[in-house]
Parts: structure tokens; C-alpha cells; sequence
């Protein structure tokens, strides 16, 4: 049974055949680096880690790349609002780069803390500024671009596709960008710019020389740009949120092609749905975000909230309450239970991941592939592996290799949790400490006291004091 992925692109479920018989292009669309991450947000990257860890199950060779934008990516998507960077750098006090360098790391420090792999490139946006300029003007030499009002803009009238990805029509994009304020530059309102110069903001903190008028790049160029520069002019999968759909990634296809006349240019879309908040999407922009630090600080490991997002599957929204995660938290709790004393009544130190190939562990494994080619069906995943640790006929070594292979893909650290190791309070182990350590430092150095009281607070009540000393912080557990 091949593998079925839903492609946004035809919207409906497809065998997956890449572009090279093993080997997969896959790009994530990143964060933005201006605040933290919320758990919203962790949604995709949980989504991407287990697709990837999924793809390289099943033999492919994955190289993944990841933006990081710290630079021209406005409020809004369709080039409205203010620069995210820029109104963060101003309300902290801080210049763009000391945002981006704080919250780029604190990004990272949440990705490793739910075990998310690490991506095989990251690309900032501040370091191919040349390769979006060199697009740029493959569109321009293309006759895809106008310039009005100092911009450079992407004249999408030329594009005979625009709206594919999305499903919908030029003249229903146009009503949704018409809700917006109405650029006068622009001579289509879905048109979008790919060089701003300083006559979108004249205190701009980054800006460059171009072709165009010093100035910056428009946040659907980066993508393009990183993208192909690691990946090539035609990849497997781009990934990323729903509410990326009709306008970031509408806008990256269009620019894509127009330069290099390749169709298509993504052949699999791959998009997660919303977590959210009593009907409403989680967003930084309302103030209606908890990040994971939050969860730490009630009590919750980084992985109970990983076991909470599996059991529903990716394309549907879920619902996020504190029940619901105390609930994930229990389950695992239980499954680590479960495998402890299965693991007790081995003489064996620890016992290793092996894939089963043959008797009752091989028909548990069979089933957990099966969910997963199954356009990644996580809930059924979860139901193999615990159909796996229940079945009582099983060889306690069998069952303990067969569930860390399937958790090669899951992602629980089930190893380390069934064998304690680098244990401390409330499941906490010393490399996230050391990292919370870390962020409490920078956060300090960047006069953010209030993150650094949060961290301290959070880490008290798991169990771990911290000692702050002339050579550094120490810690000990109380």
C-alpha cells in the first residue's frame, strides 16, 4: 500500500509519487521571529515532524528546509498593516535583529522541547536578500511586474492560474482582499508586492540596495527565493497552515511559475487546520495565545501537549481546553506505565528499536502503517501502539522494540521515559532545564524581567530551584 497524502492542490487524497523515485524536496513554511510561538502555531511543526519522520519510515531520503522571516512580513498577508518585526523591535526597545536572534532561539527551544527535528537547512531571510533579488528580476524579464508608487508589484492578471490553490476565482479573491484597505497603487487588489521601498515605511530598520530603490523584500519572495535556492525549481511538498492558503501560498505559486514557467512548481500541498480556542483560531494578534511555556507552567510536560495534537488528525480543527490536554497528559502517563512494567519483566539494561518483520508484533506494525499511509491518520496510529502494548500474548522484548519503532514516528521519547533517564521533577529532564536556563538568561540580558520571573516561577513548580550565582545559574531540585 503506497503512501496517501491530501493535496491541496485538486484537493482531494493522492498516492505519493515524488518528483525523484526516493528522494523528497519538503519545505515548511517557518516562523516569523517576532514573538513567541504559540501553541497554535507548534501545531504545524508537529504536523511537518511527523509527516517527515513518516516519509523517512517508509525509505524516502528527506531533505527539509525551513525559513525563519525576520524581515518583511507584514500584519497582513496581502501587504496591509505594519511590519511585524518593526512594531516588535519598537514596543520592546530593541533593534530588529536582537528581536529576531531572542525569539529565534526561544522557537527552537519549543520545537526540541516537543522533539520536532530539527530541519536539515535554515534559511533566515536576512541572509538571501541577493537570491530574492535575482527572482525578482527573473519575474520582472518574465513581464510579470509593474512598478507604482515606488513598489514593485506582481501583476497577477498575467497569471491565467492565480486562485488554483485555492480554489477560488480572481474576482473572489478580489472580495476578500476589498474587506482590507484598498492599496491605490496596486491595479488589481490581489496584485502583491515583491520589492517595497521606503514608500511603505520611511524609518524602515532593514532595507537594501536593488534594482528597484533601496528598499526590502515582500514576504511571499522569500519562500520562492529559499525554497528553490536549496530545494530546485520543482520540489515534492510545501507545508504550512490553513490560513496560508489563499494568499501566501497562492501568491508564492504565482511567482514561482511566472519565473520559471514550471507547472507545477509544488506537487503536494500539505496544510493543518486551526487549534482552537472556544470557535475562535488562536492568534497572536487578539492576544488570545498560550504559548508552551504556559503549559509548563501548569504542570504540563511538552510532550503531553505532542500526545494531545496526535490524537486528532492534522486536516481536522481541534479544540484546545485544559481538560482536554489533562486528559492527553493521563493517556500518556498510562502508556508509560504500561510499558515500565512491561519493560520490568525483562532482564535486559534496555531494550532497542527493531522493526517487527514477522508473528504478532509484525500485525501491530502493519496496522500503525497502515493509519499512517492513511494521509497520516495519527488518531489510528495511537490506537495501534496501544493495541500493541495491551495484547498480552506478546513477548514482552517484542513489544517493547515493536513500540519504539512505531515511536520513531510518534515522537514521545518513549525510551527515555520508560527507562527514566535524565529524570528529575514532574518529568522534566536536564536538557530542557539547561534550556529554560538559557532563554531565563537572554531574556534577562534583553531586560525582559518579566519572562525570566515567568520561567523561574514555572520551573519552581516542577519541582527544580534555581540559584543565581556571580559565575552563573545553578539549579537543584527541591
Amino acid at each position: 500500500m503506497p503512501l496517501y497524502l491530501y493535496n491541496t492542490l485538486g484537493r482531494k487524497i493522492e498516492p505519493f509519487k515524488p518528483v525523484h523515485e526516493d528522494k523528497v524536496g519538503f519545505y515548511g513554511c517557518g516562523p516569523t521571529v517576532y514573538n513567541y510561538a504559540h501553541i497554535g502555531n507548534l501545531r504545524a511543526y508537529v504536523t511537518h515532524d511527523v509527516l517527515i519522520r513518516t516519509l523517512r519510515r517508509f525509505g524516502y531520503k528527506v531533505c527539509h528546509v525551513m525559513n525563519v522571516t525576520d524581515v518583511g512580513h507584514l500584519t497582513g498577508d496581502d501587504d496591509s498593516g505594519d511590519d511585524k518585526m518593526l512594531k516588535s523591535a519598537e514596543e520592546r526597545g530593541k533593534s530588529v535583529l536582537e528581536v529576531a536572534a531572542f525569539y529565534t532561539k526561544a522557537f527552537f527551544n519549543d520545537t526540541e522541547r516537543l522533539r520536532i527535528q530539527k530541519p536539515d537547512i535554515i534559511c533566515k531571510a536576512t541572509e538571501h536578500i541577493d537570491d530574492m533579488i535575482a527572482l525578482i528580476k527573473r519575474i520582472e524579464d518574465a513581464g510579470y511586474t509593474y512598478n507604482a508608487g515606488g513598489n514593485l508589484y506582481f501583476d497577477v492578471s498575467k497569471y491565467p492560474s492565480y486562485g488554483e490553490l485555492s480554489g477560488h476565482l480572481l474576482s473572489e479573491q478580489n472580495k476578500t482582499h476589498s474587506r482590507a484597505e484598498p492599496d491605490g497603487n496596486k491595479r488589481n487588489q490581489s496584485d502583491f508586492v515583491l520589492w517595497f521601498t521606503k514608500s511603505k515605511f520611511e524609518n524602515q530598520a532593514l532595507t537594501w540596495d536593488s534594482p528597484w530603490g533601496r528598499g526590502y523584500p515582500g514576504w511571499h519572495i522569500e519562500c520562492s527565493a529559499m525554497s528553490m535556492k536549496y530545494l530546485g525549481e520543482q520540489f515534492d511538498i510545501h507545508a504550512g497552515g490553513i490560513d496560508h492558503i489563499q494568499i501566501h501560498h497562492t501568491n508564492e505559486t504565482a511567482q514561482s511559475e511566472a519565473a520559471t514557467g514550471k507547472h507545477p512548481w509544488v506537487k503536494y500541498w500539505i496544510h493543518n487546520e486551526f487549534l482552537v480556542l472556544d470557535k475562535e483560531k488562536m492568534s497572536k494578534s487578539t492576544g488570545s495565545f498560550i504559548t508552551l511555556q504556559d503549559l509548563a507552567g501548569m504542570g504540563f510536560d511538552p510532550l503531553d501537549y505532542r500526545y494531545f495534537l496526535l490524537g486528532g488528525h492534522y486536516r481536522h480543527q481541534i479544540k484546545f481546553s485544559v481538560d482536554s490536554l489533562k486528559s492527553a497528559q493521563n493517556a500518556r502517563k498510562s502508556l508509560l506505565s504500561a510499558l515500565r512494567s512491561i519493560a520490568a519483566k525483562t532482564d535486559a539494561a534496555e531494550i532497542a528499536p527493531a522493526r517487527a518483520t514477522s508473528g504478532k508484533a509484525a500485525e501491530h506494525s502493519d496496522s500503525f502503517d497502515a493509519a499512517l499511509k492513511d494521509d497520516l491518520n495519527t488518531p489510528r496510529a495511537l490506537s495501534s501502539l496501544w493495541a500493541l502494548v495491551k495484547d498480552s500474548e506478546m513477548p514482552p522484548r517484542d513489544t517493547l522494540a515493536a513500540a519504539f519503532d512505531m515511536d520513531n514516528v510518534l515522537g514521545l521519547d518513549l525510551v527515555a521515559g520508560v527507562y527514566q533517564k535524565d529524570s528529575g521533577a514532574d518529568g522534566i529532564d536536564e536538557a530542557e532545564i539547561d534550556a529554560l536556563i538559557a532563554e531565563r538568561a537572554a531574556a534577562k540580558t534583553a531586560k525582559n524581567f518579566t519572562r525570566a520571573d515567568e520561567i523561574r516561577n514555572s520551573l519552581k513548580e516542577r519541582g527544580v530551584i534555581l540559584e543565581d550565582r556571580q559565575n552563573g545559574t545553578n539549579w537543584r531540585y527541591s
